[in-house]
């Protein structure tokens, strides 16, 4: 919810849609004044990359430090004694077991175990804190709304607030120096999916997360809307820090293994389908007391007839809805995700195929342009991630 006052003034401005229907992110005219190519993306306009280029920018973040903006992302808090009871009605995640202020990805899911959303939770002080996907926004909030109304009918003490923030992602291995020196907090104390409320160059009241999407060790930093681009622009006077976009930030998920929601997972595809069986708490699966239960326990007893994959191949790009040939020439699969890997210089893809040909190291055929391309079901991450854990 947008708060009174200059600040909130600014915030409604920079987050109202434009002429053209699309949304801008407070730090919309600094993407345009460095060159930023806008494009739309979930209602949004965003930046897709940068005067240097997709794969500089690709690199860049792999070998020094990158800026993210990712205002579009829904931030939402949950308040109330019944507010892990509230979340643990929606995921399948075991939220009650968070201590404070950790995080944990977990799945929003629907009655047939599909997933609705992949989220990310955190249990602060007096409240929960969900980033959620933009593309997933809308029916996000709608479903949260809804049970939260459930609950207060029956008695349950819990309400939602939507968040003002805007969210920046600074990632690569040269981001706790660049942090650390605007942080009076020791940045070394904040493990991979932690967080903590802070000071970041100035800029009070920011919860900065360790945490991000590009496989390295970076953080994720909610900051008031009014005052997101003075502290970007701080970080950006750093010379190891360059803005990336869109572009970039698909690259380096998919390098990661990590999973873009709307392609690799949607409300067809289960977590058991997906490889996302870790994301369910020991507890919960025991109590089946999450949408979906009897679907996803099924599948993991019984094993599900797909399976997500990682390939690798040489020659022509592989590319989201191609066609996944088995040995024996026949329709096993479908591409997810797929580009050129800038960091292996070789074509890396994700892709759903029948369970029996999931294994590490099989070989298949990717129908690329109507000619057939062998590819290598490969072990993901297909680059090793560099998450943080302090000592």
């Amino acid at each position: 919810m947008l708060r009174g006052g200059r600040g909130a003034a600014l915030a409604r401005r920079c987050l109202s849609s434009a002429p053209d229907g699309l949304k801008r992110t407070p730090l919309h005219d600094l993407h345009q004044a460095r060159g930023g190519r806008m494009v739309p993306f979930a209602g949004w306009s965003m930046p897709v990359q940068y005067g240097p280029g997709h794969l500089e920018s690709h690199l860049h973040t792999r070998r020094h430090c990158s800026l993210f903006d990712v205002s579009h992302m829904l931030q939402s808090r949950v308040y109330g004694r019944d507010r892990v009871k509230f979340m643990e009605s929606l995921v399948v995640g075991d939220i009650a077991e968070l201590k404070p202020d950790q995080g944990t990805l977990t799945l929003l899911t629907n009655e047939k175990g599909g997933i609705v959303d992949d989220l990310i939770v955190t249990n602060t002080s007096d409240h929960l804190y969900v980033v959620s996907n933009a593309g997933c926004a809308d029916k996000d909030l709608a479903i949260m709304k809804d049970r939260v109304k459930e609950l207060q009918a029956a008695g349950s003490d819990v309400h939602l607030e939507v968040s003002d923030n805007a969210l920046l992602a600074l990632q690569g291995p040269s981001m706790a120096r660049v942090l650390q020196a605007g942080l009076s907090n020791d940045l070394a104390k904040l493990s991979f999916m932690n967080s903590a409320t802070m000071t970041v160059f100035g800029v009070p009241g920011c919860r900065v997360t360790r945490c991000g999407y590009t496989g390295e060790d970076g953080v994720e930093i909610s900051v008031p809307a009014a005052q997101v681009v003075e502290l970007a622009e701080r970080l950006l006077s750093d010379p190891e820090v360059w803005l990336a976009g869109l572009a970039a930030r698909d690259s380096l998920r998919l390098e990661a293994g990590l999973c873009l929601y709307g392609n690799d997972i949607d409300e067809t595809t289960t977590p058991v389908e997906a490889s996302l069986v870790w994301t369910l708490g020991k507890r919960r699966r025991t109590a089946m007391d999450f949408p979906g239960a009897a679907v996803i326990m099924s599948q993991i007893k019984e094993k599900p007839k797909r399976k997500r994959v990682g390939l690798t191949s040489v020659g022509p790009p592989i590319r989201p809805h191609m066609a996944i040939l088995g040995p024996e020439g026949k329709l096993i699969g479908t591409v997810t995700s797929g580009c050129p890997s800038p960091s292996l210089r070789k074509n890396i893809a994700m892709g759903y195929v029948e369970a029996a040909y999931s294994r590490a190291g099989t070989v298949l055929t990717v129908e690329v342009r109507k000619k057939h391309h062998s590819a290598l079901v490969a072990k993901m991450p297909f680059v090793p991630t560099h998450y943080y854990v302090a000592k």
